[in-house]
């Protein structure tokens, strides 16, 4: 099997939202968020947007399965994260050794109420 690297450049950036200044990394490849996908295998989306990272979450494989397979179960560690910023959105990355990365805007909720992959 062959496989493929892919280098996706990331940006600091000190981004104003809701009256404060936020430090976020924005990537240099626009995604397709999905509206309250149940788990990732609707995870696929509409639109282009921007992806402003504002914190990653690292995970074991299981602890990633058991996320990416419930995302709309409440989650203490999304709580009032997130939004829709110009044509961007505030996300938590999520990575997992073997696994797909996820870009995670909760709104404000507590659940993957958007959600984008790579990979």
């Amino acid at each position: 099997m062959t496989s493929m690297t892919i280098t996706i450049e990331r940006m600091p950036r000190t981004l104003q939202f809701e009256g404060t200044a936020i430090e976020v990394e924005e990537l240099s490849v626009r995604l397709p968020f999905a509206r309250k996908p149940a788990d990732l295998s609707e995870v696929g989306g509409e639109g282009n947007y921007k992806v402003f990272v504002t914190e990653t979450r690292e995970m074991t494989p299981a602890e990633f399965d058991a996320f990416a397979s419930q995302l709309l179960k409440s989650r203490d560690w999304l709580s009032g994260k997130g939004g829709y910023l110009a044509d961007g959105r505030l996300c938590v990355e999520v990575r997992a050794t073997g696994r797909p990365i996820l870009y995670v805007d909760p709104s404000g909720g507590d659940y993957g109420r958007y959600v984008a992959r790579l990979g």
